[in-house]
C-alpha cells in the first residue's frame, strides 16, 4: 500500500516539470503549504515536533512529511535532544538560513496588503539596537544590513488579536 504522504505529494505535485526558472525550483523545496510556516517557527525557535504541531495546527502525519521533506532538501537537520523515547529538535542549515530575507519580504508583503485592524501581530526588530527590521532586511535605526542572526520577533500591535486564538503567532510563549 502507498504511504498517505506519497499519495498527497503525486495529487497535489511538487515540481514543474519543464520549468527553466530559479523560482520554480524554489517552489519544488519550500513551495507546499505549511513549509515556510515550519521555517518561521525553527527560526523563531520553535524546535520540537510537538510545539511546531500545536503552533500551526497542522496534522501530525502532515508535519512528519513536512519535516522530512525539508531534512531531504538540506534546510533543517534534526538532533535528537533524548534517546529513551527517542526524541529530536529541528535547526535551520545554512540553506534554511538564507531564507530568511524571503520570509522578511513575504511578512512585509501581508503586513501591507492584508493588513490586520490593528496593525501586524509580528514585528522584527534588530537584536543590537531593538530598532525595527525593513522588508529588506535593514534596521531603520542604525541602518545595519542583518541576517536571521541579528533579528528577533516579537508581538507587533496587532498580536493582540490573536491572543485568544489556539495558533497565535505566540502560542509558544505564553
Amino acid at each position: 500500500m502507498q504511504p498517505l504522504c506519497e499519495k498527497i505529494t503525486s495529487v497535489l505535485r511538487n515540481d514543474y516539470p519543464g520549468q527553466a526558472c530559479s523560482l520554480a525550483k524554489s517552489l519544488e523545496a519550500i513551495g507546499e503549504r505549511w513549509s515556510l510556516l515550519i521555517v518561521r517557527d525553527v527560526m523563531n525557535g520553535n524546535r520540537r515536533f510537538s510545539g511546531i504541531q500545536e503552533s500551526l495546527g497542522i496534522a501530525r502525519n502532515v508535519l512528519s512529511a513536512r519535516l522530512q521533506r525539508l531534512i531531504d532538501e538540506d534546510i533543517l537537520e534534526r538532533r535528537a535532544y533524548q534517546e529513551s523515547p527517542p526524541r529530536h529538535e529541528y535547526f535551520l542549515t545554512e540553506k534554511g538560513l538564507d531564507l530568511w530575507p524571503a520570509l522578511m519580504a513575504l511578512m512585509h508583503w501581508g503586513d501591507r496588503y492584508t493588513p490586520g485592524p490593528e496593525g501586524p501581530p509580528v514585528v522584527v526588530v534588530h537584536k543590537g539596537c531593538g530598532g525595527t527590521v525593513s522588508d529588506r532586511g535593514i534596521c531603520e535605526s542604525c541602518g545595519q544590513v542583518l541576517t536571521a542572526h541579528d533579528a528577533r520577533a516579537t508581538p507587533g500591535p496587532g498580536a493582540a488579536a490573536y491572543a485568544d486564538l489556539p495558533y497565535s503567532p505566540f502560542a509558544a510563549r505564553r
